[in-house]
């Protein structure tokens, strides 16, 4: 099959862009990919400077950049650490501040490697030269060694005329497959220890794979994440455990001389491990209610670091919690939370379990990091802000990365409100709407309604680069989160559990009939459009209801019995569905595809051609039964992408296609 043929033919069907907005000094869809964002901040032991990651779209190369930067905690200076021409990530601080540690891939085709820049000057140099690369890595206590995350070493092909000679893929896993990776096999991630010199020395073993290491505060100990069941695909039962990371001279570790430890015994997931100061407890985060699956609203735990009984410290928070990290003093966890369209970082007693919010504002926080002394700094986004990085100190934020400042002044962004109205059982449901820039009181706006992915998602007040877009094209951006949404409690998000369509189905509406009573929307010019979840929940829409005159049904899936043991979610269909030759009505029952027949929707579908998480062929059958019965209709397919469309000439395209598809249909 000659995908290139395939490709431009697909492409070469394309509507006329219109380029439309609504004024000219709105954020157009090529501002939007010169956007950078911040991410995985790290404080330096004195306080002094925060280290963190700026992704950026390299429009020259058509390729996702990101690079390490640092900035002055007292605001005084920001600058990149390393270059614009390869990617640079996971920055990371020697204990005593001398060195600033990242992985890179230098040049093209290149394994990732540890490489170590001397604050006091000098180019970086190359720390490790593991042949398969490496995944992560930690700094121990001391700063003498670092933990490496290894994959196991594959051996090298067999070469026909200096080519790698393709070889089968060879499967014998329950678990075979994964979005952005392929096809799985049996080489898995192991934990090693490395001096500097010589090889890494493996400490942990066996058909597993070991993640997210955390060292002991003495160096003695280091806890990660691993699922050790007996069929670690057929479940998510992840465990904390701790591997000494002492070992006896002259003696290589092996499974058997050199033990693990296991901390917690719940059987759902957990993950995310944390020690407290004194190294007497561990911190993590875990799932209890294993029947309701990813609907079910994890917590902060803590163990005892030699075993024992856990506790759950936020059974009355039912609210998500992430990445949680001790207090100096020991005395409370701090945790990344989901409440309510908000994406606080709260404090938690580690007696009472009493919540407190750090973050009182109207943003979200997505990491955050503190040192000895107790100063956080965040990355953070808020309505009108991309993803900056923040210092906390007593209660007041102060911004350090300015990146997009000079692109954004130059533009005018849309104007979000939060709103709250009743669905059709009256339930409270709640909302983000965007209003052109220049929005006009009293005038209504074409709409266009945007589910957010999930379903156990949410969106948030943070920076909604798509919402921004659309609105600066002249819609009104109705983005809500119904049912199956996280932030709004287990029950709130359970209730979708094998009923797909439904409860979602009437909130989103009700967000449109909202939207229309307040003036914002004309209800004649409506469009609905989505990504994942977001494109399943518009098969929904145009399924069931006749009121929109556009869509976009983006990765989306639609007959879901076809689904299995193509896409990633066979233990979670099994879970929520059965398995499909045993209950196929419940498969059936809740499958989009089986009500085409219905669509009056013209409807745009799009998706990335090596996505394994919701496969392409969705977007197929769905495309052949709409162009089928004759309903207007457009396959775009991308060649090389998988589930996120990252080349960036293709975060264009696909920004363009969508107010392209609306501007036909609803102006």
């Amino acid at each position: 099959m000659h995908y290139r043929i395939i490709f431009s033919a697909l492409f070469a069907a394309v509507i006329s862009y219109s380029g439309h907005a609504a004024d000219p000094g709105s954020l157009s869809a090529a501002d939007a990919v010169k956007l950078q964002y911040t991410s995985d901040p790290r404080l330096s032991p004195d306080g002094k400077w925060v280290a963190y990651t700026v992704s950026r779209n390299d429009l020259e190369k058509d390729k996702r950049r990101t690079q390490v930067w640092i900035a002055a905690t007292d605001g005084t200076a920001e600058l990149a650490m390393s270059g614009k021409g390869y990617c640079a990530s996971s920055p990371r601080w020697s204990p005593d501040g001398k060195y600033l540690a990242f992985l890179a891939e230098k040049k093209e085709g290149e394994k990732s490697q540890v490489w170590l820049l001397d604050r006091r000057g000098g180019e970086a140099r190359q720390y490790t030269h593991i042949k398969q690369g490496v995944d992560a890595f930690a700094w121990s206590p001391n700063g003498e060694e670092m933990l490496l995350t290894l994959t196991d070493l594959q051996p090298e092909p067999e070469k026909i005329d200096g080519e790698d000679k393709p070889m089968p893929w060879v499967i014998d896993r329950l678990q075979f497959k994964e979005d952005g990776v392929g096809y799985l096999d049996r080489y898995r991630q192991h934990l090693y220890l490395f001096s500097g010199e010589g090889s890494p020395t493996q400490i942990t073993f066996g058909d597993y794979d070991d993640q997210s290491p955390a060292w002991s505060p003495d160096g003695k100990w280091i806890a990660f994440t691993s699922n050790r069941t007996e069929e670690p695909d057929s479940n998510t039962n992840s465990d904390i455990w701790v591997v000494s990371a002492t070992l006896e001279d002259g003696k290589a570790a092996t499974a058997e001389n050199h033990p693990l430890r296991r901390v917690t015994s719940n059987p759902g997931a957990d993950y995310s491990p944390a020690w407290s100061p004194d190294g007497k407890w561990i911190a993590y985060v875990s799932t209890v209610d294993t029947a309701k699956i990813w609907y079910a609203t994890n917590h902060l735990a803590i163990s005892p670091a030699a075993g024992g009984e856990a506790r759950l410290l936020t059974t009355d928070y039912d609210r998500p919690v992430h990445a949680p990290r001790y207090a100096p003093d020991g005395r409370s966890i701090y945790v990344v939370s989901e409440d309510d369209g908000q994406m606080p970082l709260i404090a938690v007693d580690t007696k009472s379990g009493k919540v407190k919010r750090v973050t009182e504002d109207q943003s979200s926080t997505y990491a955050f990091d503190m040192n000895g002394d107790g100063m956080t700094v965040l990355n953070r986004s808020e309505p009108d802000q991309p993803d900056a990085i923040y210092t906390l100190k007593k209660g007041k934020l102060q911004r350090l990365s300015h990146l997009n400042d000079k692109l954004l002044a130059s533009v005018n962004l849309a104007s979000v409100r939060e709103v709250q109205f009743p669905s059709a059982d009256g339930t409270m449901i709640e909302a983000f709407i965007y209003l052109p820039p220049g929005y006009e009181q009293g005038k209504r706006y074409p709409a266009i309604l945007r589910p957010h992915g999930g379903p156990v998602a949410q969106h948030d007040s943070g920076f909604y680069t798509e919402a921004q877009v659309l609105a600066a094209a002249g819609y009104v951006v109705i983005a809500p989160n119904p049912r199956g949404s996280t932030g709004y409690g287990e029950d709130f998000s359970a209730i979708l559990f094998a009923n797909w369509g439904v409860k979602d189905f009437e909130d989103v509406m009700a967000a449109v009939d909202f939207a229309i009573a307040e003036g914002y929307a004309d209800p004649d010019k409506l469009g609905v459009g989505g990504w994942s979840y977001g494109g399943i929940l518009t098969n929904y829409v145009i399924t069931k209801s006749t009121r929109f005159k556009a869509a976009i049904s983006g990765a989306s899936e639609v007959l879901y019995r076809a689904n299995y043991g193509h896409d990633i979610y066979q233990a979670i269909w099994e879970q929520e569905l059965g398995l499909p030759w045993e209950t196929p009505e419940a498969w059936e029952r809740i499958s989009p595809f089986n009500d085409i027949g219905k669509v009056t929707t013209p409807t745009l579908v799009i998706g990335g051609k090596e996505d394994w998480n919701v496969p392409i062929q969705n977007s197929e059958q769905l495309y052949q039964g709409l162009r089928r019965r004759g309903i207007e209709t457009l396959l775009v397919v991308y060649p090389g992408e998988t589930h996120s469309i990252v080349r960036p000439s293709f975060v264009l395209d696909r920004y363009q296609r969508y107010i392209s598809w609306y501007d036909r249909f609803l102006k």
